[in-house]
């Protein structure tokens, strides 16, 4: 997995061509390049005539011919793409509150190489800036037999004003590019491999730092991790850490861009009933976000969240993100900007739910964002936003389709028909018309709910 948005965006443009005027020897001088990848400048998304840094290929531990025989049971507890069912990220980015959902769909892929059917895993990555939906991937995942992890391509789409914009990033192994080593079986210090190796599309080239390291997780120490830092195409740096029940762990360095793990599922899970307290955040919030301009019920919400984060243990990243989005609502509302409060709310709702996965099951958690994203877009449609109303259709259609498999065949064709309908209308950038189809809609989803 790729938090792409933590590195400033350079274009997917890169040249890989033989050693030749700029290019550098490695090692000191004492290995000779046999390769140049050339580093894209990082404001134009132009190519240069330098040389990345590239590591000396005696390092690579992914230079061999993988063997699949089954691919589907990924078991590396450093990329665990077939346990994990959803892992949720926050941070902030760009200066502002960053959010991915990452989750496993039960969906069934094969991808060709060579000749040879390789069945994949995938996940979806949604990223959502301020709230709002900025970049969608499809993942595919598969484990070789050595226990080492493969990506195998992404269909990437990202978004401007609830729209896609591009598709850059996008690419399939067999076709576009080889298979590329994501995660070793057993990574060693000073371990190289190329996460994504795509020449004129992407490229990454990570060393391994550290292993055996103990992080601070959601709920506790989390033993075994690791620590990388990956060479980007721009020719920047990043290092990324990996832990065991998690895989990619958190990015970049404290008091600049970061994303972490806010907590996943079911490595964190806690069977039992949702804590009285927090249902009754939950209940505030959901007042909150009926009337996004009362003063007095952003007051409630800020009662409910310290009386239920002192009685029950709340992961950090989620504790920093609920303390500034409360605090942008207050001020939001205090200030009467109506689009700001929109924004902030929608946030508070997002981090709530967010909790909930701990205690109840994710189709549960994700039926409530389905509710979620239907209440949203019936706000932003008042508003005549159609680039929010964009957004929230996408965001009911992603989250659908994490859902559709494990929901009854009528009620199923009730929700399809109506997003149908709200996806014609946002596309015509008609607010009315999406207003209207939301109330069939959040009957569709409470048909067959206790």
């Amino acid at each position: 997995m790729n938090n792409r948005k933590l590195v400033a965006a350079v274009g997917v443009v890169l040249a890989a061509t033989l050693a030749a005027g700029g290019c550098s020897s490695s090692a000191g001088g004492k290995e000779a390049r046999t390769d140049c990848v050339r580093i894209v400048d990082g404001a134009t998304g132009k190519k240069t005539s330098k040389c990345m840094p590239l590591a000396p290929e005696r390092d690579r531990v992914d230079v061999g011919k993988p063997a699949f025989s089954r691919p589907t049971s990924i078991t590396n507890p450093l990329h665990p793409s077939s346990q994990i069912q959803q892992v949720i990220y926050g941070g902030q980015v760009g200066g502002k509150p960053f959010r991915t959902e990452f989750t496993l769909l039960p969906v069934a892929k094969s991808i060709t190489i060579k000749g040879e059917q390789v069945k994949v895993r995938t996940l979806q990555y949604m990223a959502l800036s301020d709230g709002r939906i900025e970049e969608v991937a499809l993942d595919w995942f598969a484990q070789a037999d050595d226990g080492s992890v493969w990506y195998l391509g992404e269909d990437v789409f990202n978004y401007k004003d609830g729209v896609v914009a591009d598709t850059d990033g996008t690419w399939l192994a067999g076709k576009t590019g080889p298979a590329a080593m994501i995660m070793p079986a057993h990574p060693k210090a000073g371990d190289v491999y190329r996460p994504e190796n795509v020449p004129e599309t992407v490229f990454e080239e990570v060393t391994v730092k550290a292993v055996g390291q103990t992080v601070p997780g959601p709920y506790g120490p989390v033993k075994g991790a690791i620590t990388v830092n990956e060479l980007h195409m721009d020719g920047t740096r990043e290092d990324k850490v990996f832990a065991p029940g998690y895989g990619e762990f958190s990015t970049g360095k404290a008091g600049a861009d970061v994303e972490a793990v806010s907590l996943a599922v079911p490595t964190d899970a806690k069977p039992g009933p949702v804590p009285g307290r927090l249902a009754d955040l939950s209940a505030a919030v959901r007042t909150a976000h009926d009337g996004t301009t009362d003063p007095a019920a952003v007051r409630k919400v800020r009662a409910a969240w310290d009386a239920y984060r002192t009685a029950d243990r709340v992961p950090q990243q989620l504790t920093q993100q609920m303390n500034r989005d409360l605090d942008t609502l207050a001020a939001a509302v205090e200030a009467r900007d109506a689009e700001r409060s929109r924004g902030a709310v929608l946030r508070v709702a997002q981090n709530d739910l967010d909790l909930h996965l701990r205690y109840e099951p994710l189709a549960t958690v994700e039926a409530d964002r389905m509710d979620l994203w239907a209440k949203q877009l019936k706000v932003d449609a008042a508003a005549g936003d159609a680039g929010a109303v964009a957004g929230d259709v996408t965001s009911l259609e992603l989250t659908w389709e994490r859902v559709r498999q494990s929901t009854g065949a009528d009620k199923a064709t009730q929700i399809d028909s109506t997003l149908r309908e709200l996806r014609g209308a946002a596309d015509r950038k008609d607010t009315g018309t999406a207003a209207k189809s939301v109330p069939r809609l959040q009957a569709a989803l409470a048909a067959g709910q206790p």
